[in-house]
């Protein structure tokens, strides 16, 4: 009923056969995921500890979730951190232009002299006496 004409298939793509990433577990041959293991769980975090996709780490579903189940375990224990600082770097404030810092410098002094000045509320004087 559609009028969508069908693309043709390319057949480079077709020929292509994907091959599947080797998975960490299964080439080291690791039969368990314990979550005291720090050093094999930091291989499936990245620099920001968040846990690795199954297409970046070789993983099938049931690796997978032990992996992550065993990263959450010891995230728990306080072995691995929840999250890494990242540190971006700054260009000093005093480098941007366009700001008038006499200005500023001015408001600031006018705002102190005016949280000096006396308040007389309702008759009372500056002890709070009648």
């Amino acid at each position: 009923m559609s009028n969508k004409k069908q693309r043709p298939t390319r057949v480079k793509d077709a020929n292509k056969k994907i091959r599947k990433k080797p998975s960490v577990l299964s080439t080291e041959k690791v039969e368990y995921v314990d979550y005291k293991d720090v050093n094999l769980l930091t291989r499936f975090v990245s620099d920001r500890s968040k846990i690795k996709a199954r297409r970046v780490t070789g993983n099938d579903v049931q690796q997978q979730n032990e992996i992550a189940r065993a990263i959450k375990n010891a995230r728990e224990m306080a072995l691995l951190p929840y999250t890494k600082r990242v540190s971006s770097q700054r260009t000093s404030r005093g480098d941007r232009e366009g700001r008038n810092t006499e200005a500023a410098v001015d408001q600031v002094e006018a705002v102190e002299t005016d949280l000096d000045v006396d308040v007389d509320v309702e008759g009372t004087d500056e002890a709070g006496e009648e």
